[in-house]
C-alpha cells in the first residue's frame, strides 16, 4: 500500500512530498495531471518565511543561485515604503524567482528525497474507509493508499470529491496577465508604466529577457467562463485603454486571468483526506502571498503527517495541521481583501490610501504590515505563556554556526544553554543540543520540526510535558 498520494505536483504538493520523505515516509507518490512543468509565471518570489524553511531545510542555496534578492518593502497594497527598521529575521530581503524555477527546484528536491512523482496522472475519484484510500486515475488506474492529500489547486477535485465547503466571494474585478513580446523600446515602456502606475496599481509591464515582457492590465469585466483563455486582441485592447499604446505586442507565450476570489475551506481534513495550498484556500495575488502560504502549509502539515504514519504522533496532533493553519490563511484572506480596497480608483479609495499611507511612516505600522505580509508574525495558539511561544525562533547565531543549520534533518530540537536537561525517551525524535547563544534569552527552547517554540525555560516537568505533547510518549 501506499503511504501518502499528493494530488498536484506544483510548490505545495512538491514541498510536502520532500517533507514526508525526509521523515522516512516509506511510499510517496504525487500524481500530477500535467506533462510538463509550466512554462509560465504566476508568482515571482519568496518571502522571509519561506526563504527561512529553505534553509531550515538546506536548501536555501538552491534558490539563491536562482534568484535575486530584494529589500522588504513596498509589498503591502504596493505602497512605496522602506525596509522597515528591527524585522525580526536573519534573512531581511525578498528573494525574486520565477514559480516555473521555485516548481523546479522543490519537484527536484522530492524526486532526491525518493518520492515518485507521476506526470500525466490525473485523479478523478476515490473512495476512502477506516483504512485507507482508493484513488482513481483518469486512465482507470486505482491506487490504494493510507492518506490522500489535495495539493491540486483552487479548483481542487480533491476538496469537491471530499464534500468540503468552500465558501467566500466570487471575483468582483479580473486581471489579464501573460508574458509576450514587444516592439516598443524598453525607455519608453517603462516612462508609459510609471506614468499609468500612478493612479493604476494592477498595471505593469516588466521585461523577462529576450524582449518578452509579462504583461498586466485590468481585464474588461469578468469572464463568465473563467476556463475561456484571453486572446492577444484582449490584451492589446486593454492596453490601449489604459496606457493609449498597446506598446506593438505579438507573440504571447502564454496568456491567463485572474480575480479577486476569496474562498477558504470549511475543513482542512476529512477522514483520510486532506487539503493543503489553493485547495484550502484562495484570494487574491496581492502582496504576493499565496505561493508562501502553500509552501507552509506544506511545512506544517509534513512532520504531523509522517508522526501518524511512523504511529508515534500524539492523540490530536494531526488535527493540529488545521486548527493552526486555517487562522493563518484567514488572516491572509482579510490582509488581500484590504488590499484590494486600497488599490481601487474611486475617490473614497484614494482617500483611505492617503491615510494608510502616512500610517506606514511609522517604523512599527510599517513593521506590523510587513512581518503580516512576509509570514513571520505568525504565532500558533499552544496556550498561556510568553510571548515565544508558539512562534518561530529566527536563525539566531550559536557559539558553534547558526540555529538552521540543526534543524535540516526535520527533527524536534532542544537547544539547551544549561546543559542540565535530558530528553531520555524522545532521542529518536528530538535532538538535543547544549548550545549558547548571546541572542537567546531564556535558558532552553523546544522547538518542533517546523521551527515553532513548543516549551522554553528550565522547568523539566515542563518540558516533558511539551516533549509529550508534541512527540508521543517516551520510549524505553
Amino acid at each position: 500500500m501506499i503511504d501518502v498520494i499528493i494530488a498536484g505536483g506544483g510548490p505545495t504538493g512538491a514541498m510536502l512530498a520532500g517533507e514526508l520523505r525526509l521523515r522516512g515516509v516509506g511510499v510517496v507518490v504525487v500524481v500530477e495531471k500535467d506533462l510538463e512543468l509550466p512554462l509560465f509565471v504566476r508568482s515571482l518570489g519568496l518571502h522571509v518565511r519561506s526563504i527561512e524553511v529553505m534553509d531550515q531545510r538546506g536548501l536555501l542555496d538552491r534558490f539563491l543561485a536562482h534568484g535575486k534578492t530584494y529589500p522588504v518593502g513596498g509589498f503591502f497594497a504596493a505602497m512605496d515604503k522602506p525596509t522597515p527598521a528591527r524585522l525580526d529575521t536573519a534573512h531581511p530581503y525578498v528573494l525574486g524567482i520565477p514559480q516555473n524555477v521555485t516548481d523546479r527546484l522543490l519537484a527536484q528536491h522530492a524526486a532526491e528525497a525518493g518520492a515518485e512523482i507521476r506526470r500525466g496522472a490525473e485523479l478523478v475519484g476515490f473512495s476512502q474507509d477506516e483504512d485507507g484510500v482508493t484513488a482513481e486515475l483518469a486512465d482507470g488506474t486505482r491506487l490504494r493508499c493510507r492518506y490522500l492529500v489535495g495539493c491540486d489547486g483552487g479548483r481542487s477535485t480533491v476538496r469537491k470529491l471530499a464534500g468540503i465547503g468552500f465558501p467566500g466571494e466570487p471575483s468582483r474585478v479580473e486581471t489579464l496577465i501573460g508574458e509576450m513580446a514587444s516592439d516598443a523600446p524598453l525607455e519608453e515602456i517603462m516612462a508609459v508604466v510609471r506614468e499609468v502606475r500612478e493612479t493604476e496599481k494592477r498595471f505593469g509591464l516588466g521585461p523577462v529577457g529576450d524582449g518578452v515582457y509579462r504583461v498586466v492590465v485590468p481585464a474588461d469585466g469578468v469572464a463568465e467562463d473563467r476556463a475561456v483563455m484571453p486572446t492577444l486582441d484582449d490584451f492589446r485592447r486593454q492596453l490601449r485603454a489604459y496606457a493609449g499604446t498597446d506598446f506593438g505586442v505579438r507573440s504571447p507565450r502564454w496568456m491567463s486571468r485572474f480575480g479577486d476570489a476569496t474562498r477558504l475551506a470549511d475543513h482542512y481534513r476529512a477522514g483520510r483526506v486532506l487539503l493543503a495550498g489553493d485547495a484550502a484556500h484562495i484570494h487574491p495575488p496581492t502582496g504576493g502571498q499565496g505561493l508562501n502560504l502553500g509552501i507552509q502549509d506544506a511545512f506544517n502539515l509534513g512532520w504531523k503527517l509522517a508522526a501518524q504514519l511512523a504511529g508515534w504522533a500524539p492523540d490530536g496532533l494531526l488535527d493540529t495541521y488545521e486548527s493552526e493553519r486555517r487562522p493563518v490563511a484567514e488572516d491572509v484572506l482579510n490582509n488581500t481583501r484590504a488590499q484590494m480596497a486600497l488599490l481601487a480608483t474611486t475617490p473614497g479609495a484614494l482617500a483611505l490610501r492617503r491615510l494608510v499611507s502616512e500610517l506606514m511612516d511609522f517604523n512599527e505600522v510599517n513593521r506590523y504590515l510587513i512581518e503580516k505580509i512576509t509570514a513571520i508574525s505568525v504565532r500558533y495558539d499552544f496556550g498561556p505563556g510568553d510571548d515565544l511561544l508558539g512562534r518561530r525562533l529566527r536563525n539566531i547565531p550559536l557559539k558553534h554556526g547558526h540555529l538552521f543549520d540543526l534543524l535540516h534533518e526535520g527533527r524536534g530540537l532542544l537547544l539547551d544553554q544549561t546543559g542540565d536537561l535530558a530528553i531520555e525517551g524522545w532521542a529518536d525524535r528530538v535532538d538535543h543540543v547544549v548550545e549558547a547563544s548571546e541572542e537567546l534569552d531564556t535558558p532552553a527552547v523546544l522547538l518542533r520540526p517546523d521551527g515553532h517554540v513548543a516549551w522554553l525555560g528550565d522547568d523539566r516537568e515542563g518540558l516533558r510535558a511539551a516533549l509529550a505533547r508534541w512527540f508521543g510518549e517516551p520510549t524505553g
